[in-house]
């Protein structure tokens, strides 16, 4: 919190020279040690830090599976199959990375409701919450790049859907969509290529990160009344022991979900296709995305009409990304001085009304769309 006194005191030698040299155990100590925190933090706050966890389990199991993984398309499957068969351990380092990423997802996706029910974005916080959408934005590109790797029929077929997109914008669209695949068509060149950028965005994720932490520290933390906190002294209690118990036990518990997912429903998340090896000429039935992109699939999918020159295509690709990018101005778009929807009965029912959206725009964009719900036309009858 800005203006707050640094309280830690170097006891070695040792210390002090490093303190009068690179401060940065003050800067830990000052961050997550002695930063004052609200009293009525509920366990709703404790995602931030599950997060950080979910991050360096991506990390370090992402480093290790591409010590052997292959990116090319003759043996991208097999080395997949190798490390899932062979690799020491490889089957539960791939599976902790796969269901990894579903959890990463589940838990940012609490986050960032709890900081629309509360707030968050509000003055002073603005810039945070910006931050935390550009996480957003590079979580789902880092997804995206990593659905391809497996090289199984959905994931070629599903990188191929979702890179046809960038060529419905006018103008560089055709050109974009090239460079993108590396030629004309998707081969080897994409594969390394969304290998290289998978590989990076996580390290530039974890920046942000470090500077979504550093703009949380400016302010401090909002709470779930949303009055901000007068009295330092009365109004906050130090993050240690705190809210790292807290925060802690609520990190056992996820993880205990996270292990009941990869150790006896690994592949309840995934879409059984990318076990077959990918195939250009034989397409399957249903294309979908991996679940947490789900609701905007839905939104992609569901326009189907042309507006004067736009054509369907590219409005689909406007309200989707349209989607996202509403989140960008909404500290601007909700002009309220009350910040918690505690006490806004009116936004709190548009906030329950977004959620079921949120949800139903899933189950729409899981569900196959040539499924008809009333049998209409030609059908045969008795």
């Amino acid at each position: 919190m800005s203006g707050h006194e640094s309280t830690y005191t170097p006891k070695t030698g040792f210390e002090k020279w490093l303190d009068s040299r690179l401060p940065i155990v003050r800067l830990a100590h000052d961050s997550f040690v002695d930063f004052p925190t609200p009293k009525n933090l509920n366990y709703w706050y404790t995602f931030g830090g599950i997060l950080a966890i979910c991050l360096a389990i991506q990390i370090i199991t992402g480093i290790v599976l591409a010590m052997h993984y292959t990116a090319t398309v003759d043996e991208a499957f097999a080395s997949v199959e190798r490390i899932m068969r062979d690799v020491p351990y490889g089957w539960l380092l791939r599976y902790v990375h796969a269901v990894g990423a579903s959890m990463f997802f589940l838990a940012v996706y609490v986050h960032m409701f709890r900081g629309l029910y509360y707030g968050s974005y509000k003055a002073p916080r603005e810039v945070l919450w910006l931050l935390g959408c550009v996480i957003f934005l590079l979580m789902m590109a880092t997804a995206f790049l990593g659905y391809m790797l497996p090289w199984g029929q959905m994931s070629l077929h599903g990188a191929n859907v979702i890179i046809g997109l960038f060529g419905a914008i006018p103008l560089i669209g055709e050109g974009l969509q090239t460079w993108l695949m590396g030629g004309p068509s998707i081969g080897n060149q994409t594969l390394q290529r969304f290998f290289s950028l998978h590989y990076l965005l996580p390290f530039m994720i974890a920046g942000v990160v470090i500077l979504h932490i550093w703009a949380l520290h400016v302010p401090g933390n909002n709470n779930p009344t949303g009055v901000e906190v007068k009295d330092v002294e009365k109004d906050t209690v130090p993050f240690h022991p705190y809210y790292t118990v807290k925060d802690g036990f609520a990190i056992v518990l996820f993880l205990i979900i996270f292990a009941a997912f990869v150790f006896y429903a690994p592949n309840v998340l995934g879409h059984a296709d990318n076990y077959i090896e990918a195939n250009p000429l034989v397409t399957p039935a249903h294309i979908v995305p991996e679940w947490y992109l789900l609701p905007f699939y839905a939104i992609l999918r569901a326009i189907t009409f042309d507006i004067g020159p736009i054509s369907a295509k590219l409005l689909g690709v406007i309200f989707m990304f349209g989607s996202i990018a509403v989140l960008f101005a909404l500290p601007w778009l909700d002009t309220s001085k009350v910040k918690s929807m505690r006490y806004r009965p009116v936004a709190k029912q548009f906030f329950f009304g977004f959620v079921a959206a949120a949800l139903l725009l899933g189950w729409c964009g899981a569900s196959n769309p040539d499924d008809p719900i009333i049998p209409l036309g030609d059908d045969k009858r008795d």
